[in-house]
């Protein structure tokens, strides 16, 4: 019996929990603790706990597919690639997308938008950060002159009051939520705001039980209250902040004093002045958000508000304060840096800029790279459904986009409209499953490289055992893929090293990284600019990033959500994730453990609103939006605010994005996923069941 252990990186959550895979005989055993990587210190969640579980599924792919007669049936990788760049080859540019991977590693993802650029010569390539956090990047990069996590989450331990907002911490990011609760042990605040009394909400010192879709409102509140009573930090507002007169001109309107936006919110006022001294009052304070914050058609507002919030507190620059939103999947910041997005290459340096134009070029080899932005993928499906595209083309890897994006029922139309759809995937998936060409990629465990955590923490994964059957790594794939259509020299990496080391030249923020650097535990964070730089544990210390150093205050009034309730659809519905699963359940319903956990969706909903409509706990019920409708187990509780549902959205059999809402924010283009108008109906009891034994 051969028996190793692997040390690497989780595949689930931004937190980049490290673990040891335990390798029994060629085949991946167990997960164990690795008690030298900082972030979990040798702990880990659920997830973490069974992430070897569905690695050696059997419904793994493990062969190319092509569509024939309708059907998908296995083909070889030579007849495979050849299909896919004759296809291509077909094409013009702007009508060929590509969606990367917040999934896969950043050697992945760099070659992804490489691939797309140079070779297929189009900017039409974005991945699922549109979905959870393009507002982020967009609204703190206009404050702050970066879009990241401005701490590290080891000093949130620091903090002497938290303020969570828009996330379920001990949820969706457990290990971090460890931190918040060491923080308390040694004294801290915690403020929690939320429609929902999650477990994080629990565990706080005062829950601010708001509406969904009312954040900016509760904002410009707190700093009303803090403003009116002189406990704004003006020694950090006069050196290190700009247009604060535009900021305070708007937050000290009557609209946002405590009695208006606890009518808006529904947050009483009491605890709104409770919350504003503790946030004010204690230094550090550390604010944390996740896709509460940036779902919505003013997610770019919502994240700017609260960096508001923390420049007039004076809490940018210091341990245990900042800005921190918490990215949802493993690889979102990494894919961002990488430039898997329409309008930056890696680094965020501006795709239109034409001295940037001219350096990837000569480091790429290659002329004609496009010299505009591309589409991003929301702002394309759209088109599509609407059949306005010149998109005829799409290559996906490792998204599915058939469960992940609102309003599935138009997904699906617009899927209608392509000529050629590849996807590149660890199963088939819904999306997959329409695929003309499906590639078959290897998981995690099944190769090395390195993925980037929500601190900017540039993290190694490292292969612990071989893919099943044919089974490619996804870089390997596009590099055969590319030399399939003339740009073999430019693809030529004998390993993901290699690649790296490529990433450090163009990306300015990696330059001074490399995989010899990468080997300790504790790796670097970003920016890291040369080989002597230690990293950036803590951004904005001594000056911000933006062009001046100075970070800018913004006036942002309160909107609505692009969809209120109304007297045919009186709810309110938000959604978000449970600790046993993850996003669309491809990996988490394929591991034994998890799946037993939770078999399937709920909607939660009040009791007062659950007796009004004759429902009781357990009882399969109808919800239904303007865009589709599902059937689904109620869960009755109080843990909700009455007026609000939520669903969870990993279950394909009942579907939440079949009810989202596909409006988007003007800026990052991202859907609102927290906010849409339902109705719930009883279904008789001929037409329904309970459920309990799936709860």
């Amino acid at each position: 019996m051969e028996l190793k252990y692997v040390p690497t990186t989780c595949p689930y959550c931004g937190t980049g929990c490290g673990f040891n895979i335990v390798v029994k005989d060629g085949r991946a055993a167990g997960i164990e603790p690795w008690h030298r990587a900082p972030v979990n210190a040798g702990k880990l969640c659920q997830k973490g706990r069974y992430a070897h579980e569905f690695i050696h599924s059997k419904d793994r792919l493990v062969k190319p597919l092509v569509r024939e007669n309708g059907k998908l049936v296995e083909t070889s990788w030579e007849e495979a690639l050849a299909l896919i760049a004759g296809k291509f080859m077909t094409f013009l540019p702007e009508e060929i997308a590509c969606l990367s991977s917040a999934r896969t590693s950043n050697e992945e993802n760099y070659l992804m938008q490489k691939f797309a650029r140079a070779v297929l010569k189009t900017s039409n390539v974005d991945h699922c950060a549109r979905l959870c956090h393009s507002s982020t990047v967009a609204g703190l990069a206009a404050v702050f002159g970066s879009g990241a996590m401005t701490n590290s989450i080891l000093d949130i331990e620091e903090s002497k009051c938290i303020f969570i907002i828009g996330s379920n911490t001990l949820e969706q990011h457990p290990l971090i939520g460890r931190r918040v609760m060491l923080a308390k042990k040694k004294g801290a605040k915690i403020v929690c705001a939320d429609p929902r009394c999650t477990p994080t909400a629990k565990q706080a010192d005062l829950h601010l039980s708001m509406y969904s879709g009312t954040d900016v409102s509760l904002l410009n509140g707190l700093m009303h209250h803090i403003i009116e009573n002189g406990w704004e930090d003006s020694v950090f507002i006069s050196k290190r902040t700009k247009n604060y007169e535009e900021m305070r001109s708007v937050v000290i309107q009557e609209a946002y004093s405590l009695p208006n936006v606890s009518k808006i919110t529904g947050v009483p006022e009491n605890d709104l002045k409770t919350a504003a001294e503790w946030i004010a009052q204690s230094k550090p304070s550390a604010l944390i958000y996740s896709m509460g914050i940036t779902q919505h058609t003013v997610g770019v507002d919502n994240v700017r508000s609260t960096a508001n919030l923390m420049l007039l507190t004076g809490n940018l620059g210091v341990a245990g304060g900042g800005v921190n939103p918490l990215r949802g999947q493993n690889n979102v910041q990494g894919a961002c840096d990488m430039g898997c997005l329409p309008d930056v290459y890696p680094g965020y340096q501006k795709v239109a800029d034409p001295e940037n134009h001219r350096k990837m070029e000569s480091i790429w080899g290659v002329s004609g790279l496009p010299k505009a932005p591309g589409l991003t993928v929301t702002e394309l499906m759209e088109q599509l459904a609407e059949g306005t595209s010149t998109v005829k083309c799409m290559y996906v890897m490792g998204e599915n986009f058939m469960l992940s994006d609102p309003d599935l029922n138009k997904v699906r139309k617009a899927m209608k409209q392509l000529d050629f759809l590849v996807v590149q995937d660890i199963f088939l998936s819904e999306t997959a499953n329409l695929a003309d060409v499906v590639l078959p990629a290897a998981c995690y465990a099944e190769k090395n490289g390195t993925q980037t955590n929500t601190e900017r923490r540039v993290q190694r994964i490292r292969k612990a055992v071989d893919p099943p059957g044919d089974a490619k790594a996804d870089w390997r794939i596009i590099c055969e893929l590319a030399g399939c259509m003339g740009y073999g020299p430019q693809f030529s990496y004998m390993n993901e090293a290699e690649i790296f080391e490529e990433i450090a030249k163009v990306t300015p923020q990696y330059g001074g990284m490399s995989y010899e650097r990468l080997e300790k535990p504790d790796s670097l964070q970003w920016p890291c600019p040369d080989k002597t730089h230690l990293g950036t544990p803590i951004l904005h210390t001594e000056k911000f990033s933006t062009s001046d150093g100075l970070a800018e205050f913004s006036g942002i009034e309160w909107k609505p959500p692009a969809e209120v309730p109304d007297v045919e659809y009186p709810f309110i519905l938000t959604t978000g994730r449970n600790i046993w699963h993850w996003h669309t359940g491809t990996m988490t319903r394929r591991s034994k453990t998890l799946a037993s956990e939770v078999r399937t969706g709920w909607v939660e909903l009040h009791p007062e609103d659950a007796k009004k409509l004759g429902i009781r706990n357990r009882e399969t019920v109808r919800v239904l939006s303007r865009r589709g409708k599902i059937e689904i187990p109620s869960m009755v509780t109080e843990d909700i605010k009455p007026g609000v549902v939520f669903i969870p959205f990993h279950f394909k059999e009942c579907a939440a994005n079949l009810l989202t809402n596909g409006a988007l924010d003007p800026v990052a283009k991202i859907p609102e996923y927290k906010a849409c108008a339902v109705k719930i109906e009883k279904i008789e009891p001929q037409e329904g069941k309970l459920l309990e034994e799936k709860l």
